[in-house]
């Protein structure tokens, strides 16, 4: 478009645009693996003309992520009135806004240090307004329980960007409210005894092997292309270069310590639910072998979420359908506890559950409860549908 003058003018929304089409890259590739150049090719602009919007691929980031939190804002103001009203608010938003849960728990972290703690800020203050509607409909909450039932319905409607799978909208909204209404109704009664973090055991003491938890736990913590071998090597007592001892490639060192924690994950998780009787006492067998697994094994299941789009392509598709493989044991498994769901309902169940487990052994203050093994059991089962 031209003005009478000729020059030319931005089409409106121009940046929106950038917005939306950047998100649902990020969402589907990683940040790692987006270029500005394919951002710019998606909505039909030269890379020149993106950075007359944004400075650099950072910056583009920052701004992604803050209209994903900008929308969720707005559903927590549209939610006010009480936690139904909060449930259908939120649950819209988290349709509209599937790509927040992997932009914040996977990039947001690679954001500088100052911009992080801004946006965190910024989501902390909308879940205190969530947790002071929830407390005014449940006065016997502390303010810590209410806290965490909310981050708690944040991680559950999160799970939705793990997955695509859409039933009609307002099905789906439905579907999403419910969940959300049974979480935020799960009774706050005196904990029981405290169920300390169980330590794990290594498997060996090999050099490997110590290279292996060290890389799940300084991918998690910084990213994967944060860490150097000097840093790896340092975190077991040897040299950088003796890394290439036991590994040929970072990447290769990746890709063994997330193929050490689908191991254990299948060993421990699938074995609890094989070993119980019937659907019910496998599910339940199940929610509490998982629930231990995640406690113990925080890093990995955070390196999973963040590093799984850095892995070359053929262990990359590994990760994906062992993942796969893993999620159908699950909704099987529901559909026999509770026949009424078809499977798209049961799986959108099974990503809820295992983003509130995850989220809730990784995210402080609450992951550093006494009571959060207990919780978080009846959380995963309130979701589930079967509580």
């Amino acid at each position: 478009m031209t003005t009478e003058h000729g020059a030319a003018r931005r089409p409106p929304g121009r940046k929106a645009q950038v917005l939306t089409a950047a998100g649902e890259q990020f969402h589907r590739h990683g940040y790692h693996q987006v270029s500005m150049a394919e951002v710019a090719s998606a909505v039909g602009i030269t890379a020149p003309a993106l950075y007359r919007h944004f400075r650099g691929k950072p910056e583009l980031l920052r701004q992604v992520v803050r209209a994903e939190l900008d929308g969720l804002r707005a559903a927590v103001a549209a939610g006010g009135a009480g936690p139904a009203e909060l449930c259908a608010a939120l649950a819209a938003a988290a349709i509209d806004l599937r790509a927040l849960g992997t932009l914040w728990q996977r990039d947001a972290r690679l954001l500088p240090a100052a911009q992080r703690a801004e946006l965190r800020r910024e989501l902390r203050a909308d879940v205190r307004e969530m947790a002071r509607v929830l407390g005014e409909a449940r006065p016997e909450l502390r303010r810590a329980d209410a806290e965490l039932l909310c981050w708690s319905l944040l991680s559950a409607y999160g799970g939705l960007s793990y997955h695509t799978f859409a039933p009609p909208r307002r099905r789906f909204e439905r579907l999403l409210a419910g969940l959300g209404e049974a979480l935020l109704a799960v009774p706050f009664g005196p904990p029981g005894p405290p169920v300390p973090v169980p330590v794990e055991q290594p498997v060996g003491d090999s050099r490997r092997e110590e290279l292996l938890a060290a890389a799940a736990r300084l991918f998690h913590q910084r990213g994967f292309d944060n860490v150097s071998t000097d840093e790896l090597g340092a975190a077991v007592g040897i040299a950088g270069p003796s890394v290439y001892k036991h590994f040929d490639t970072k990447a290769e060192l990746l890709a063994a310590a997330l193929v050490r924690g689908r191991e254990r994950l299948w060993h421990e998780v699938a074995g609890a639910i094989a070993s119980a009787g019937a659907p019910a006492d496998a599910l339940d067998a199940g929610l509490r072998a998982y629930v231990d697994f995640a406690r113990r094994h925080v890093d990995y299941l955070g390196v999973t979420v963040s590093e799984t789009e850095r892995l070359a392509e053929p262990d990359r598709k590994v990760a994906i359908d062992t993942r796969r493989d893993f999620l159908r044991t699950w909704v099987v498994l529901l559909r026999q506890v509770r026949p009424e769901y078809d499977k798209a309902e049961a799986r959108i169940r099974v990503h809820a559950m295992f983003s509130l487990v995850n989220d809730g052994v990784r995210n402080r203050p609450g992951s550093q409860r006494d009571d959060l093994t207990e919780r978080l059991l009846l959380f995963a089962r309130a979701v589930l549908g079967v509580g």
